[in-house]
């Protein structure tokens, strides 16, 4: 009945908005039209279409916002009214109230905020889906000020997503249960991995946690600021950071005139993504301009800082060897090798052809090749490639979902940074080097560096280890031994007694054949 409850409240909604009319009306057919206008008579639908899918979708919480989040970095696939108000969805969700912050932090200190924080700024800077954040000043045990930012989670978010998630999960089965395609397309797995990732999203010590990592892992790439964590006071529902001061990407006018290289800057964020991903298999996968900005500070100018660190995505080195060798292969245009890597990891049936899948693939590719981004739409590609892959009966893997849609945020990114960037002639150099040193002695060293401590322990071991398996084998095998020999015996017995029988009636059919002619002679 909940589930039932919330589609028909989500449905309230679509209609209150008017989100049916902003559908209807991008039809060109004149009886779709003339169903949109029959359909909003007695409605006031005054507000610009662009606010009121906005406001729709903060009116039905997290998941939809999210949703909207990913919308407006697409201003390629967006009319510009749209993708601005979407555009709001990113940190400028309407905050609760601030007096809900400040007991939040004190039930989860146990201690009044007074005794916190030397200074606490009751407004808000930025509010988003999932928590808001506020700037405070901390005074650390060895008596110094910093200046942090507190991170507090939305009351009552757990209720809200656990109802959206169950209604997905039942329109997932029914999409699976309605056709192959929909069994093809996994969504009941796929829910699983939103709703994972969601739940993370939910406690703020695993965000720390996430953040830390991500710390330790872009240290020394010179390119990525992470705000360090402050641990004494960290809780599944506050978390208090490194306060970072950078202007957020989005104002690209005020970066430009700073005097930032915005190509560099476009080319860095490929690295960085392509970094995370094939490097470290650990990456930011909520990467959408609300929380990039780029520091102007003189000892870290024109770096990226990332912030809310709440979803990110792992891979396995089955999955990044997997990706590499796809995308090194795009790079090369060996349509051929795509298509085996297809085959080889189980993503189509047994039985393809490769030469056609190959020509599948060509075909959607081929024509994006040397054109610099503007003129290319990851997301169409995506689209054509999802069509094809329907035609060949191709698995969708539910655990790289979210790196598609980080990937689709990068290009989102990049396109606003420099239109003209290559994104393929950018991101193969990166890939080569990290597929050579992946097969080169650097790897192979790097494996035994690994592994030295634990083969130092075992070899002084191995003398008694090998000492003790054979002065215990004989012992311990004797039974095994002794029964593997009485078996033996039985089964020469019964071939004995085969052969002796065959060559008796081989014996017996000769003297019946040759008893008749002796008669007769």
């Amino acid at each position: 009945m909940r589930r039932i409850a919330r589609g028909f409240f989500i449905v309230w909604v679509a209609l209150r908005y008017g989100l049916d009319e902003l559908v209807l009306t991008s039809f060109q057919n004149p009886l779709i039209r003339r169903l949109a206008r029959i359909l909003t008579l007695g409605r006031r639908l005054e507000a610009p279409r662009g606010q009121r899918l906005r406001e729709a979708l903060e009116s039905l919480g997290p998941i939809f916002v999210k949703f909207g989040q990913v919308l407006s970095t697409r201003r390629d696939l967006l009319p510009p009214d749209i993708a601005d108000e979407l555009a709001w969805l990113q940190d400028r969700v309407p905050p609760f109230d601030s007096a809900i912050a400040v007991a939040t932090i004190e039930r989860a200190f146990r201690r009044p905020i007074a005794e916190i924080f030397e200074q606490f700024d009751t407004t808000p800077v930025a509010s988003a889906s999932i928590a808001q954040v506020h700037f405070a000043t901390l005074r650390l045990p060895d008596g110094s000020l910093r200046e942090v930012a507190v991170k507090v989670l939305r009351p009552g978010m757990r209720k809200v997503i656990d109802k959206d998630l169950e209604l997905m999960a039942m329109m997932a089965g029914w999409v699976e249960g309605l056709s192959a395609d929909g069994k093809r397309l996994k969504p009941r797995q796929v829910v699983a991995e939103f709703d994972k990732y969601l739940h993370d999203e939910l406690d703020l010590v695993r965000e720390a946690a996430n953040a830390a990592q991500l710390r330790r892992n872009m240290a020394k790439l010179d390119m990525l600021l992470i705000p360090e964590m402050f641990w004494d006071w960290c809780h599944p529902e506050v978390m208090v950071m490194e306060r970072m001061k950078g202007v957020p990407i989005a104002q690209l006018d005020r970066i430009r005139a700073a005097g930032v290289d915005i190509k560099k800057l476009a080319r860095d964020g490929v690295t960085i993504f392509f970094t995370q991903v094939f490097r470290d298999g650990f990456f930011h996968g909520d990467m959408h301009p609300g929380n990039i900005q780029v520091s102007l500070a003189p000892e870290t100018f024109g770096r990226y800082i990332a912030l809310d660190f709440g979803i990110v995505g792992t891979l396995t080195e089955s999955d990044k060897e997997y990706l590499a060798q796809n995308f090194a292969a795009f790079f090369r245009r060996d349509y051929k090798r795509v298509a085996e890597l297809h085959l080889e990891s189980g993503w189509v049936p047994p039985g393809t052809r490769i030469d056609e899948l190959e020509a599948a693939i060509r075909t959607v590719c081929e024509p994006y090749f040397d054109r610099p981004l503007r003129q290319i739409s990851l997301g169409m590609v995506l689209m054509r490639l999802f069509q094809t892959s329907r035609r060949f009966h191709v698995e969708i893997q539910p655990q790289l979902v979210l790196l598609q849609k980080t990937l689709l945020n990068i290009e989102g990114l990049g396109r606003q940074l420099d239109p003209e960037l290559d994104l393929w002639a950018t991101a193969k150099p990166f890939l080569e080097k990290w597929m050579a040193d992946q097969i080169g002695p650097h790897k192979l060293w790097e494996q035994l560096r690994a592994e030295g401590p634990r083969y130092a322990k075992l070899l002084p071991q191995l003398p008694r280890l090998l000492h003790d398996y054979l002065a215990q084998r004989p012992g311990d095998d004797r039974r095994e031994l002794q029964e593997l020999l009485a078996a033996h015996k039985r089964t020469h017995r019964l071939l004995q007694a085969v052969i002796w029988g065959g060559t008796g009636f081989v014996l017996g059919v000769l003297v019946m054949q040759v008893l008749p002619r002796l008669h007769w002679l």
